[in-house]
């Protein structure tokens, strides 16, 4: 199910709960509505209120924070393989092969996910290891002599152990970035929430189209924080710019 369905469905299922909580005051006796318990009904929904929130708050932040530092994490690739590239490069023609590869590494990974719209989680991390085994293999192949090649073997074994360090744990990051449990407890204070505040109010337009726009809200933050956490693949998707722009400078 796509993120839009799934917070279409909250809004829902949200919207829902307020009416049906309009619809029981209606039901109630009136010994069942006097101050007393209207006031014990407002303090449990203000408790609710908060909680949700705090916690609701907090999940859009932590899901911002997790988009920001796959954003960042990008841009570290990009970096590192230009820097890596102009090492190489430095390093001269026995590099080539090493130069050759991380094009099309670089290559394969910008049409990947910027042009054919392919989800990152659904790589196999065993295969990045391979692939890095590979390129430890090509780099531990040269045998610097030249005063060139001398001040380039640093900075080559530094940009890929970047790269490595930091595609690993972009995978991993990607692997498991929500806890579906807890967006579930939201969504149910969510629902109590409206509820509770359906039977103090009166089914009337005004409540009805108040309660509309209030599970409008909740329905969008569940949805900011689903699209967030996939970065490679929401609406709010991370721009391969950069990536774009390592690619021509490796093309040259």
């Amino acid at each position: 199910m796509g993120d839009l369905a799934i917070g279409l469905e909250v809004g829902a299922v949200t919207f829902a709960s307020g009416f049906l909580g309009m619809w029981l005051e209606k039901l109630l006796p009136e010994a069942h509505m006097k101050s007393g318990a209207r006031d014990m009904i407002g303090a449990v929904m203000g408790l609710i209120a908060l909680l949700l929130a705090l916690v609701l708050g907090t999940l859009v932040g932590s899901a911002y924070g997790f988009y920001a530092t796959q954003k960042a994490n990008v841009e570290v690739l990009a970096a590192r393989s230009i820097q890596l590239d102009m090492a190489l490069r430095q390093y001269g023609p026995a590099a080539d092969p090493l130069r050759a590869g991380l094009k099309a590494a670089v290559g394969q990974a910008y049409k990947a996910i910027w042009i054919e719209n392919l989800d990152p989680r659904g790589y196999d991390i065993s295969n990045l290891v391979d692939d890095f085994q590979k390129l430890n293999f090509g780099a531990a192949q040269l045998q610097p002599k030249t005063p060139d090649q001398l001040a380039a073997t640093p900075t080559i074994n530094l940009s890929i152990a970047v790269i490595e360090q930091t595609r690993l744990l972009m995978s991993l990051q990607l692997a498991s970035p929500i806890s579906w449990p807890l967006l579930g407890v939201v969504v149910s204070w969510g629902m109590l929430l409206f509820a509770g505040y359906g039977v103090l109010a009166r089914l009337n337009g005004t409540a009805v189209v108040a309660a509309f726009i209030g599970a409008f809200a909740v329905g969008s933050a569940v949805l900011l924080i689903l699209d967030l956490n996939e970065p490679f693949s929401g609406l709010f998707r991370i721009p391969g710019a950069s990536m774009q722009q390592a690619l021509e400078v490796i093309d040259r």
